[in-house]
């Protein structure tokens, strides 16, 4: 029997640095969950985009800060990138479907078994559902509409539909000891047993384009939001989508935390025996 995944994929994965989608890798990643759907696994994708692809498609050098410009890019952006999606998975004979979540539909346990028995159904389909902020309506400048970022996103539908692992692609290969943009000398960490405050002073700050908001602490966060759910949570570089067969087979990739059977927040003084 296989798992229930969560797969997040973030705008610099997608897009090339002007914004426009990267062909090529969006095929593999899209070829890759196909493959991994036919081996018996139930699959949910969580993508970023769509504010990078308007940008891309308007020819619009930086991110604009203005909530209403924000809102019309991600409405442009996310019709191109859920007819690319489309296109792939459907070479591969595989129906998607799109969901746009607001935060508001977490506020109550009704309207979460709403959206999870959504998905549940789409599972028994055999459909690959595809989730996404509603950035069209909700943009970090409305208090209380959004999640923050889709890493959160990610992490707290994963919780919601009961996953038994998340998987985060960056632009990144895990979580180093230390920034390895400034230190040559830098190690990767494999495995963490817990999240704590020593592992969130390793993340650099910051995002890592000029087209996303996600930076590795948001990650992190994400990664205790799932792990303390009970979900094995992994970052992993998205450049190669097929080190996702590496990851579900067992293999060293990226970095795993491991997850928590209690829903208690990280205690302060754990340590790492792996830093």
């Amino acid at each position: 029997m296989g798992e229930k995944i969560v797969v997040k994929v973030g705008t610099s994965t997608l897009t090339y640095e002007n914004g426009i989608l990267n062909l090529r890798r969006m095929e593999r990643l899209c070829k890759v969950l196909c493959d991994l759907q036919n081996s018996g696994n139930k699959i949910l994708l969580v993508t970023s985009g769509a504010i990078g692809v308007g940008m891309g498609k308007l020819s619009l050098p930086s991110r604009p800060k203005e909530t209403k410009k924000l809102q019309a890019l991600a409405a442009v952006g996310q019709c191109e990138l859920m007819f690319m999606y489309d296109k792939f998975f459907g070479e591969y004979n595989h129906t998607v479907a799109q969901l746009l979540l607001t935060k508001h539909v977490m506020e109550t346990q009704h309207k979460q078994d709403n959206v999870n028995n959504t998905i549940e159904t789409l599972f028994e389909m055999n459909i690959l559902p595809i989730v996404n902020e509603n950035d069209t309506v909700a943009i970090d400048e409305i208090p209380g509409e959004c999640f923050g970022d889709n890493d959160m996103l990610s992490a707290m539908v994963a919780s919601l539909i009961r996953a038994d692992r998340l998987v985060i692609l960056s632009d990144i290969d895990g979580l180093y000891d230390k920034n390895p943009k400034e230190f040559s000398d830098a190690k990767l960490i494999n495995y963490i047993p817990r999240i704590n405050e020593k592992i969130f002073e390793m993340a650099a700050d910051g995002a890592g384009s000029n087209r996303g908001t996600g930076g590795m602490k948001t990650k992190l966060s994400a990664a205790m939001h799932a792990t303390n759910a009970g979900i094995k949570c992994s970052i992993i570089n998205g450049q190669k989508p097929e080190a996702l067969y590496d990851l579900i087979e067992g293999k060293e990739i990226g970095t795993t935390f491991a997850p928590q059977h209690t829903n208690e927040s990280t205690q302060k003084g754990d340590t790492n025996d792996n830093t």
